[in-house]
């Protein structure tokens, strides 16, 4: 009986001893740090590899260090000008000090999420629709500098931010159509405009030097006839320079004088 007894206590006793060992090991990945606390007050950052803690009297928060995928949802925007869009994005960020994202917040990844929203809406605000929509890069940099220095002392590095989407109403899409039309059409008149001050310019220039010679402007009389010419079905009324008529004209009157 006494035999039983002292088996059921050993037994006992390397059961308890098997569960202590077993709560006091920690294996921490090569990306992951343990926080831990002792009675309640911060001790270390520990790991990676394997990590010993006191039983009933350590606690150990297990923090990942990867970049994590933030991806904030939409958000309804009024750019500077008073346009109403809606923005989504994507935020890259990762723990670079353990301590801080476990004491100094509840939970990191959610308060960064709401501050992320509203850190989307007041830069954009600031914005134009314009810059919304062709200076995203510029954009991009803005929100993540604003973010990542007021989560600097969550121990959170925002690597980068990403406007995803900017969606439009169906009436506004059909003002920048307008918009862009009308700034094609600008820009097809003045390329017009420009060729004909180019051509002027350059029959100016030719006006001056065929005025030099009389005879040149017959000779492009001429090569003007030919090229005209090549079309056989083609009518052409072709003026006759006075140069060419006035000598016989001048023969002409010179008997009845």
């Amino acid at each position: 009986m006494l035999m039983d007894f002292t088996w059921m206590v050993i037994a006992v006793a390397i059961i308890a001893g098997a569960s202590f060992f077993s709560s006091a090991i920690r294996i921490f990945r090569e990306y992951e740090r343990g926080v831990v606390f002792t009675l309640g007050r911060f001790w270390k950052v520990k790991g990676p590899g394997l990590v010993v803690i006191i039983p009933l009297i350590q606690k150990v928060i297990r923090v990942d260090l990867r970049t994590v995928v933030l991806e904030v949802p939409t958000q309804d925007v009024i750019s500077r000008d008073n346009v109403s869009v809606k923005v989504s994005a994507v935020v890259y960020l990762r723990v670079v000090d353990p301590e801080k994202a476990i004491i100094q917040v509840v939970d990191y990844l959610n308060a960064t999420s709401q501050l992320a929203q509203t850190m989307l809406r007041s830069v954009l605000g600031k914005h134009q629709l314009d810059d919304m929509l062709a200076e995203r890069e510029k954009l991009n940099t803005d929100i993540q500098l604003a973010l990542d220095a007021q989560t600097d002392s969550w121990g959170i590095k925002v690597a980068n931010v990403e406007i995803k989407q900017v969606d439009l109403t169906e009436s506004m899409i059909r003002a920048i159509a307008r918009q862009a039309e009308a700034e094609r059409e600008r820009r097809a008149k003045v390329i017009h405009a420009e060729g004909e001050l180019q051509a002027a310019v350059k029959l100016f220039q030719a006006a001056k030097i065929l005025a030099q010679e009389p005879q040149a402007i017959l000779l492009r009389y001429l090569e003007t006839l030919t090229v005209i010419g090549a079309d056989k079905n083609t009518t052409v009324v072709f003026p006759l320079p006075m140069d060419l008529v006035a000598p016989l004209l001048a023969k002409f009157k010179s008997p009845a004088d």
